[in-house]
């Protein structure tokens, strides 16, 4: 099967975005049913801070799943604090289907061995649940969607296992059953090394989260042959990360990989965001 990942404008005087990207890549008909619940896992380290997928494009991720009986909008406690107070972030979607979900609170789990470890994981994360990654678009070598996966630790102090990341993340990938949809939130590329987030206004969508993460990266001007994280994932034949073999659809890849080199080079570009502009719902 063909890796497709979908490269769409994010218009913002139009509601109607979100849809053309899952028909680029096929649709996800197979995912949208009566019988089986959905995980949104957003990234978010701190709520205090705007780098985290915008309300915006987590409310079109939920509309979408318009069939589903219950729609969990996750994350985990880390050293920051609790999950539950930073996913107050998207709280102007929540509703009785809807709702947040702190993965470090379930005391219904389940163990695995990750990464040479015992562990305890969420029941919600498992199939027949469908999960779905979604994550801010970044210039760092450790990755978005995939690394998105380290949040379904319960254990607040996760640093201890930046050692193992490439494993740890596979292995959760493998245990819970793999990402069934990746969205790659590039309203913004975040820059590394103190550098300002560059306003992109591009979304990248698929069903393969490595291929998805792959042409993120390159997007963002990593080299994705010297990623470790997408490395052991494609090692593991758990998706493709030959931007070769990636069939890219929409936007042409090469024009917005310019447009993005030029941002990236364009210091007048970058800019801090206020907290509350992350808030705003652009889409019904």
């Amino acid at each position: 099967m063909i890796s497709k990942v979908a490269i769409v404008d994010l218009d913002e005087e139009s509601a109607n975005w979100f849809e053309p990207a899952l028909h680029l890549i096929g649709g996800i008909d197979d995912l949208k049913n009566t019988e089986r619940s959905v995980v949104v896992k957003v990234g978010v380290f701190s709520h205090k801070a705007a780098n985290h997928t915008s309300v915006n494009v987590v409310n079109a991720i939920v509309n979408r799943f318009d069939k589903a009986p219950k729609i969990w909008v996750a994350e985990s406690d880390n050293y920051r604090g609790k999950g539950l107070e930073r996913l107050q972030i998207w709280k102007k979607i929540f509703d009785e289907r809807v709702t947040p979900f702190n993965l470090s609170d379930d005391t219904e789990t389940r163990n695995v061995r990750i990464a040479g470890q015992e562990m305890k994981l969420s029941h919600v994360l498992f199939k027949p649940n469908v999960f779905v990654s979604t994550h801010i678009l970044r210039s760092f070598e450790r990755g978005s969607i995939l690394k998105n996966l380290f949040g379904c630790v319960s254990d607040p102090k996760k640093a201890k296992y930046h050692s193992v990341l490439p494993q740890l993340l596979a292995d959760i990938y493998e245990a819970i059953g793999g990402i069934d949809l990746a969205v790659l939130d590039g309203t913004h590329l975040w820059q590394g090394a103190g550098r300002g987030p560059v306003r992109m206004n591009t979304l990248l969508v698929g069903r393969d989260a490595v291929a998805v993460e792959t042409v993120g990266a390159a997007l963002a001007g990593l080299n994705t042959d010297k990623m470790p994280v997408i490395r052991e994932f494609v090692k593991r034949g758990l998706g493709e990360g030959d931007l070769k073999k990636i069939e890219i659809v929409g936007a042409s890849f090469e024009s917005v990989k310019n447009r993005f080199a030029l941002a990236r080079r364009t210091k007048t570009n970058r800019r801090r965001i206020p907290r509350e502009a992350t808030g705003r719902a652009l889409c019904a």
